[in-house]
């Protein structure tokens, strides 16, 4: 059976890519074919094989199996801005059907398809679309990566309500240890524990590399069995 799964973020920057990679190397210790795609990126780089996006280089490296980066990374936007602006700025209106025909692709070869967002819930694709419609029509449960730095409660029960409003499932939460100073950090955690509507899944340290963190998000694996 497949399950596929979201990855959201509280904001932009706080680690989803790194989060996403970390379940990856996690599903394949478990023995899962996986696979991430990263629908759409915006500041992508120029190189000799077309427009790149570093987010999505990770996950094409961390997956099972080699594929072709355009399967990947369907919608790659050069300008580092919202989508909605880099694509207008490429002369481009983001739509959902190609994404989906790429998603299903990857669904049709891989038992698990971690979905990474781009920026917030609510970061704006199009016209009328954003980053939550993916989830949203792909009927994609949602793991929401916590950023751990100051603000992180407010970002995270918001994310979270918004979620929820849009009649999404959340299947828990990650946190992601972006700044190693952070002040009170276990008291931040345990008020998220208690406060999110969902368990915490897994926290991620400060500047370990996603195969060698996998062994934190094995709760993260078990909710998608």
């Amino acid at each position: 059976m497949n399950r596929s799964v979201f990855i959201a973020g509280t904001d932009t920057g706080i680690g989803k890519t790194h989060a996403a990679c970390t379940l990856l190397h996690a599903l394949r210790a478990a023995g899962h074919a996986a696979c991430g795609m990263k629908p759409v990126a915006s500041g992508c780089m120029e190189t000799p094989d077309g427009l790149r996006n570093d987010d999505a280089l990770a996950l094409q490296a961390a997956g099972s199996s080699a594929l072709p980066y355009a399967a990947i990374n369907p919608v790659a936007l050069r300008d580092p801005l919202s989508p909605h602006l880099a694509a207008a700025h490429d002369g481009i209106e983001i739509s959902l059907p190609p994404l989906r025909r790429a998603f299903e692709q990857l669904v049709g070869s891989h038992r698990r398809v971690v979905v990474e967002g781009v920026g917030g819930w609510l970061v704006p694709l199009a016209p009328g679309l954003f980053a939550a419609d993916i989830a949203k029509q792909w009927q994609l449960p949602v793991i929401l990566v916590v950023g751990l730095r100051l603000g992180c409660l407010n970002h995270a029960l918001l994310t979270a309500r918004a979620i929820e409003a849009d009649g999404c499932r959340l299947l828990g939460w990650v946190g992601n240890c972006i700044d190693p100073a952070m002040d009170a950090l276990q008291e931040n955690l345990a008020t998220l524990r208690e406060l999110l509507p969902a368990p915490c899944l897994g926290v991620l340290p400060h500047g370990v590399a996603p195969v060698a963190a996998a062994a934190g998000l094995v709760a993260a694996v078990a909710v998608l069995d």
